[in-house]
């Protein structure tokens, strides 16, 4: 499998591109609209067709590239399905799994950031990975005080859908606010700070409900446009960006 890890360093958001060696079709999860340009030499370069942008959740912190990547290429648009968003294409489910050529991802659900978040296991040649979105980040994980996210559910998505995962498998976040780019599920399961170890539920709960985190500056824009795919993105564009350490996970 072809596959890159993109950074975009206002939002600190990764992007993640799969593509099939035969084929020639690829995947984008989580893109963003300010990096359009970024991805189409990419793709062009490594000589892929987008066949599909594909996303971990309606993100608050920047403006997703979906719609424009759709009107430029043709791709079609993958949203978890219980979002139920009129301008998706596809809708992704756990024990649906989304595929292009030789790309197979198999998606997670994983409420708890947000109530329909999904995470996606992937196979990268004999190593697994996971990529968890919002829900795990590397020694952290994504806030749960907004978009109907809940501390609770957020744990034993974490505990029970990620963390029972083979300890070598890699975890890929869709942020990092440190310059950090990968983890595995042995090392969060040992030592994150918040999820990790003996962190029993209830300290979870309060931990996330003492965090004290200002209401994020760009979740009023980037929400309502992500809702649509960020089909009315560009007239948003120059006001989504810079969410920075302020950041998602808190």
């Amino acid at each position: 499998m072809i596959f890159r890890q993109l950074f975009e360093p206002e939002s600190s958001t990764y992007t993640y591109l799969f593509g099939c060696p035969e084929s020639r079709l690829a995947v984008l999860l989580d893109p963003v609209l300010e990096t359009v340009e970024r991805d189409l030499e990419v793709l062009q370069t490594l000589d892929l067709r987008l066949a599909f942008t594909l996303e971990t959740h309606v993100h608050a912190d920047h403006v997703t590239a979906a719609a424009r990547l759709r009107e430029l290429t043709g791709s079609r648009i993958a949203y978890p399905a219980l979002d139920r968003l009129d301008c998706a294409d596809v809708g992704v489910a756990e024990g649906k799994p989304l595929v292009a050529g030789s790309v197979v991802l198999h998606p997670l659900h994983t409420p708890g950031h947000t109530d329909n978040h999904h995470a996606y296991r992937v196979d990268l040649g004999a190593v697994g990975a996971v990529f968890t979105g919002d829900a795990l980040l590397i020694d952290g994980c994504g806030r749960t005080d907004f978009q109907n996210g809940d501390a609770s559910t957020l744990y034993h998505s974490v505990r029970e859908k990620v963390f029972t995962l083979p300890d070598e498998t890699l975890i890929y976040p869709a942020h990092d606010y440190n310059g950090r780019q990968v983890s595995s599920v042995g090392q969060e399961r040992a030592r994150n700070p918040r999820l990790g170890g003996e962190r029993s539920l209830k300290e979870f709960v309060e931990i996330m409900d003492n965090l004290g985190l200002p209401y994020p500056r760009k979740i009023d824009v980037a929400v309502p446009a992500n809702r649509l795919c960020g089909e009315h993105g560009k007239d948003a564009e120059e006001t989504v960006t810079g969410l920075g350490k302020e950041s998602m996970q808190g």
